[in-house]
């Protein structure tokens, strides 16, 4: 089992999950984060942590996708292990539904 970044994380970005992972297993993108499934210890501890709700463990059903992207970014995005501000906007984007088709960036973030 592994954890793993859906579609809610993109725009809001919050980063909480970031700093209470005990095996810095998140990479950036521009607008969201994603899991290394191979490092990821699935201890959970960063699934409450979201306030965007959009961290799900993957026995949760429908998660092909998430789990397809996570493991294929993660490969070339930048590792990211300490919180940073969240957008200024992701209130404003918590929730929204086709997130992913209408914003998803596969652009790298900054990392660390």
């Amino acid at each position: 089992m592994t954890y793993v970044v859906t579609e809610n994380c993109i725009k809001c970005k919050y980063m909480d999950c970031v700093e209470v992972c005990p095996v810095d297993c998140f990479y950036e993108g521009e607008n969201m984060l994603v899991i290394h499934p191979d490092e990821c210890i699935d201890c959970g501890v960063c699934e409450p942590e979201c306030p965007a709700e959009a961290i799900k463990p993957d026995t949760e059903p429908g998660l092909e996708q998430w789990l397809k992207i996570n493991a294929d970014l993660a490969k070339s995005w930048p590792n990211i292990t300490q919180k940073k501000d969240a957008p200024a906007d992701a209130k404003s984007f918590d929730g929204q539904p086709g997130k992913y088709d209408k914003y998803f960036s596969a652009n790298p973030g900054e990392g660390d």
